[in-house]
């Protein structure tokens, strides 16, 4: 007798959780339009958090995930987790923002190497990073994509 196996399957909703009030129209034009949104959630962090900002085709923030809460000095991310959101929030680009609880917010090694693979993962599901966003203390943020880490990709 042949035993009957149960596959289970599976339905995948975005869930809102809230908002971030903001005094900008939603559209996206400069990394500081991303660091004064960002910065409320990341003051007084004492660990490295990870944010995925979601942009329709015209860059109008439709939303932000919480990808990852790490240590004082990393948090671990896997492209899996970045795109996940996007794909199911039908993401066009992506802004990519975490913060350094020390304060300076120069990018480390680790950081641009992150990126870079995140950007050709990007290219690979057609989703595109525009700017990875670290954010500092006291409104102090750096851009990747205005240091010229990630090529022209705006």
């Amino acid at each position: 007798m042949q035993r009957s196996y149960r596959v289970p399957y599976y339905r995948l909703a975005l869930v809102r959780e809230g908002s971030i009030a903001t005094q900008w129209n939603r559209h996206v034009r400069q990394p500081g339009d991303v660091a004064a949104l960002m910065a409320p959630l990341a003051a007084n962090l004492d660990r490295e958090n990870f944010w995925v900002i979601l942009l329709d085709g015209k860059n109008r923030a439709i939303g932000i995930n919480l990808v990852s809460i790490g240590t004082l000095t990393a948090a671990l991310v896997h492209p899996r987790e970045i795109y996940k959101p996007a794909i199911v929030g039908n993401a066009a680009a992506l802004i990519l923002v975490h913060n350094h609880p020390s304060g300076d917010p120069t990018p480390s090694a680790e950081d641009t190497a992150l990126t870079r693979r995140l950007c050709e993962v990007g290219d690979l599901v057609g989703i595109r990073i525009l700017d990875h966003i670290v954010l500092g203390e006291a409104g102090s943020f750096r851009s990747l994509a205005d240091d010229g880490l990630l090529g022209d990709r705006r």
